[in-house]
């Protein structure tokens, strides 16, 4: 509690009541037989003593300490947190989680999104930082506002990402991960993470096809592109390590036009110029055209620039395209480059067996999670990335150093990332995962024949992966293709129909543009909650909002 009461010759009997600003003791005194009641009321923060509850008429002697002093006023010789205050907020705040979250989050009769404009929402949240402290009650209302009008991304209707859906066993593993509070590079303060990425690690590289290796979570996709670009440099000039870009000559990367843009914004970051990424055509199906990568690296050499990089992806961000791996390692191992795939989003196909073949030639290639194969040294990541900080890293410890692995990171602080993966894989196996994966393309390719038999629906190609790309066709613009309106006002179909789903709160599923195909929606199939139900419904709410245009 806040405060404290002592009672000569009293034993506690239990908590009577408790409200978010009045709280309720009751004792008994054996010796004199008697109740004593305190209730402690924070309002004007002033014990109040009252005795028998009308039923008793003796007072007990009683001692008493104000409850504590608001928050940065206690003594300093006192914990400055309640930790069972903070104990009861947590208890009750999950309860609200629960609720508001996982259990109308995952209810299609709810909505995916409680749509406000920002200044509405700002008001209704009541954002502001003030200079007091608010009460629990009132912080309790701020988790549930927080919850209400936050989108449900784990709701059926939700296909606007390339994430959806909820695992109970990885949630627990972030809540569990979130509670302990550490920081995964030295053994001393992580030992279960160190040990526990490792074999998470190493039970990746053995579905790729590697037996030894190294490698490391990122926080994403885009890190671990960042990763591969600065790695593949530093094998191919050590010396930009201490010497900078002086030491360089102009670099090259090589990507497909479709590649994920964190490309650009790695050779941004690490002064290789966004100018010196060669981007590769690609195919009806958004896969790298091997002949050009060929073309652009005999055009990058001769405007004097050094190849170093080509960056491949199994599972484009838009189409889902899964670039052909085996003839573009042939390329690299010609030239001389660095492989590094992208298969953030596609490479969950190693779980199944029915579909792995999209990735053929993985076992020939450095991936993004961020792993790397065995013909390049095992210590190439810690080489490239040491400060050989003296205050975390000491070189005599009483324990392997090697299991301090924060030196390999460009980060110092490390969330661990690893235990929400490594709890669902026990949970559910590796059998469960390819079941996922397997569960998914079925649901896509359900999707895709019932696309095929409605009118108004017009596929971007044949789906690769989950990735279903269309154009919806209201009947106002059909049979009208050849009008030199038409794709201008094909263009604003997509925005409309995206406006109005949000707006009721029904569904939530992405558009864009892409080379010089105007707006097309892409809904993405990923969800373990997903029924022939949702994929119904989708193709349905996308008629009912978009007919009338």
């Amino acid at each position: 509690m806040g405060g404290a009461c002592t009672f000569q010759g009293s034993q506690p009997v239990n908590r009577y009541l408790q409200c978010h600003e009045l709280v309720l003791y009751k004792y008994l005194n054996h010796a004199k037989n008697s109740l004593v009641v305190v209730i402690i009321d924070f309002r004007i923060r002033l014990p109040r003593l009252y005795s028998n509850l009308s039923a008793f008429t003796s007072l007990d002697y009683v001692t008493t300490t104000a409850p504590s002093q608001p928050y940065g006023q206690q003594h300093l010789n006192e914990p400055l947190l309640d930790h069972r205050a903070g104990q009861r907020f947590l208890t009750e705040a999950f309860k609200v989680i629960l609720e508001e979250v996982l259990c109308k989050g995952i209810d299609v009769n709810e909505k995916v999104c409680e749509w406000h404009e920002p200044e509405e929402l700002a008001t209704l949240l009541d954002l502001e930082l003030r200079e007091n402290g608010e009460q629990q009650h009132q912080l309790l209302q701020r988790v549930r506002d927080v919850a209400k009008y936050s989108v449900k991304t784990n709701h059926p209707r939700f296909f606007n990402q390339l994430f959806a859906g909820v695992d109970y066993h990885a949630l627990t593993g972030r809540f569990l991960t979130e509670a302990l509070n550490t920081s995964q590079y030295t053994y001393e303060v992580a030992p279960v993470f160190v040990l526990m990425e490792d074999e998470v690690l190493s039970k990746l590289r053995s579905l790729v096809g590697w037996a030894q290796g190294d490698g490391i979570f990122c926080p994403g996709g885009t890190v671990s592109n960042m990763y591969a670009m600065n790695l593949a440099r530093y094998r191919a000039f050590p010396e930009v390590k201490l010497k900078g870009q002086r030491a360089l000559p102009r670099l090259a990367v090589f990507t497909s036009q479709e590649s994920h843009y964190s490309v650009m914004k790695a050779a941004a970051f690490q002064g290789i110029g966004t100018e010196n990424v060669f981007k590769v055509k690609v195919d009806d199906r958004g896969c790298m055209i091997t002949d050009d990568l060929s073309e652009k690296i005999e055009l990058a050499k001769s405007q004097g620039a050094v190849p170093f990089l080509v960056h491949a992806t199994s599972g484009t961000t838009v189409r889902g395209a899964f670039d052909p791996l085996e003839p573009i390692a042939d390329i690299c191992d010609r030239q001389g480059l660095w492989m590094h795939v992208d298969a953030a989003w596609g490479g969950s196909v190693l779980f199944s067996k029915e579909h792995r073949h999209l990735m053929r030639g993985v076992e020939r290639w450095e991936p993004g999670l961020f792993l790397i194969s065995s013909p390049f040294p095992q210590d190439l990541l810690k080489r490239c990335h040491s400060a050989d900080a003296t205050y975390l890293f000491q070189q005599d410890k009483f324990y392997d150093m090697s299991l301090d692995t924060g030196d390999k990171s460009i980060q110092c602080g490390r969330k661990v990332d690893c235990l929400k993966l490594w709890l669902m894989w026990k949970a559910v196996g590796s059998q469960g995962l390819e079941e996922r994966v397997d569960r998914a393309f079925a649901h896509t390719r359900y999707l895709v024949e019932k696309m095929k038999k409605r009118e108004g629906f017009q596929l971007i190609g044949k789906p690769e992966f989950v990735n279903v790309c269309f154009w919806f066709i209201p009947a106002s613009l059909r049979g009208k293709e050849n009008s030199p309106d038409y794709q201008d006002r094909l263009s604003k179909v997509a925005p409309v129909i995206k406006e109005r789903m949000i707006k009721q709160g029904t569904m939530m599923v992405g558009y864009q543009p892409q080379g010089g195909r105007v707006n097309f929606f892409r809904m993405i199939v990923i969800s373990p909650q997903l029924s022939y139900k949702d994929m119904t419904f989708f193709l349905d709410e996308i008629e009912r909002l978009g007919n009338n245009l």
